[in-house]
């Protein structure tokens, strides 16, 4: 009965992990060239934006030991249970080079009365997920009109999930499972203005390293409003095969991405 119970709310703990990684990792730079940057007497130019990605989940996904549960939630399942989000993409330009980084932390939550209440009356679960990617990149082409780019750099994955009961027989025990790793990526990217106010972004990259594979592509249109203000909308897509001692994080993430890049 206990196993029973306890494998019942971890597969809809799991279905609750929806934007792990949301957790995340949008490829950074490709959102940051489009608005005119603040260049310093250096040479350097700098740009930073949040950004918001309204991404669904497909995939197989194991903890605890327990069955391989397949998810496909989409993106409103997700924001049913979201407790917090953040993200944000900085990048630095000199000539030819860049560097940037992309950070994603997700929270969400989500809980269920058991259905007779003698072991448990309640079960929550929780889960949050940090992705990170670093790189640098050189510009193949470059032009007024925009940039070819080769980028590489590395990924930090973090995924953890806790389950908790509350009354009954198991009032107050928890479980942890989760775990972090780091994938190397590369890949390409690109920005091209088709008119002083509009442009084409996009970006792909590919790697692995403690997962199988990990990848990242996607296409979005721009409008700069003024110097200091742009906005871009498009489509993204991420997955991810990792597992590791009876963890698998086997998923895919696509959906819209809207960005509203700051210049300072």
């Amino acid at each position: 009965m206990k196993h029973r119970i306890a494998s019942t709310f971890f597969c809809a703990g799991l279905c609750m992990l929806g934007q792990s990684a949301a957790a995340a990792d949008i490829a950074p730079v490709a959102m940051t060239p489009e608005a005119k940057q603040v260049e310093t007497e250096s040479g350097w130019t700098f740009s930073f934006a949040p950004y918001f990605w309204a991404a669904g989940l497909s995939g197989d996904l194991t903890a605890f030991g327990q069955r391989t549960v397949h998810v496909d939630s989409s993106f409103g399942d997700v924001w049913d249970h979201l407790d917090f989000a953040a993200m944000a993409i900085g990048e630095a330009r000199y000539g030819r080079y860049s560097v940037f980084t992309d950070l994603m932390y997700t929270k969400l939550s989500g809980s269920s009365a058991t259905p007779r209440g003698f072991l448990a009356d309640r079960i929550e679960v929780d889960s949050e997920t940090f992705a990170g990617f670093v790189g640098a990149g050189y510009s193949l082409l470059q032009d007024n009109n925009g940039h070819f780019d080769v980028v590489g750099g590395i990924r930090v994955w973090s995924v953890d999930t806790t389950i908790s009961i509350s009354g009954g027989v198991f009032d107050g025990r928890s479980r942890s499972d989760g775990d972090t790793w780091v994938d190397a990526l590369g890949g390409f990217k690109g920005t091209y203005f088709l008119t002083p106010n509009v442009f084409l972004t996009g970006w792909g990259m590919v790697g692995g390293g403690g997962a199988n594979i990990d990848w990242d592509v996607a296409g979005t249109v721009g409008y700069k409003f003024n110097d200091t203000f742009s906005s871009v909308v498009g489509y993204r897509a991420l997955g991810v095969d990792y597992s590791n001692d009876g963890f698998k994080f086997d998923v895919v993430e696509q959906g819209p991405i809207l960005g509203l890049v700051v210049n300072f």
